[in-house]
């Protein structure tokens, strides 16, 4: 799979033994940044990632600031682009299963180096449900007020 991924600096340590954790298990990385722990702006990083995914140039999306909001919020501000701030694994498979969320967002000051991984591997491993039911709700969400 392919996966874009990107951090400012309170994430950056968590992005990249994520990084090289994904890399060995076959997964291609398109690293966006941030490329150390120096200051960056996170809306500068969450719209390199979520265009990714918008133009189709990546399979997923994965962003890591302190607490994951201002990413999440930043990323959901691409168009067509859904972005799911995810503290479990159950919330990463909800992302996908019933919100088609393609960029995961994780706060790095809110968990721990393996929950991280675990919430990782179940973004990765699932697929939106089909059911008219979300389909539904998804149109919904897209159309706005």
């Amino acid at each position: 799979m392919k996966i874009s991924v990107g951090a400012d600096h309170g994430g950056f340590q968590l992005k990249e033994l994520l990084r090289g954790k994904m890399e060995k298990e076959g997964h291609e990385i398109v690293d966006r940044g941030a490329y150390d722990p120096a200051a960056v702006d996170y809306p500068d990083i969450a719209f390199l990632v979520a265009n990714d995914v918008k133009d189709s140039l990546v399979d997923r999306g994965i962003l890591i600031c302190g607490t994951g909001i201002g990413m999440s919020n930043a990323a959901s501000r691409v168009e067509g682009v859904v972005a799911a701030l995810c503290t479990n694994e159950y919330m990463a498979r909800m992302a996908r299963f019933h919100n088609n969320a393609y960029v995961l967002c994780l706060g790095s000051r809110v968990i721990g180096d393996e929950v991280a991984w675990a919430i990782i591997k179940e973004f990765i491993a699932n697929d939106p449900l089909t059911d008219e039911k979300y389909n539904r709700r998804r149109k919904k969400v897209e159309k706005g007020a």
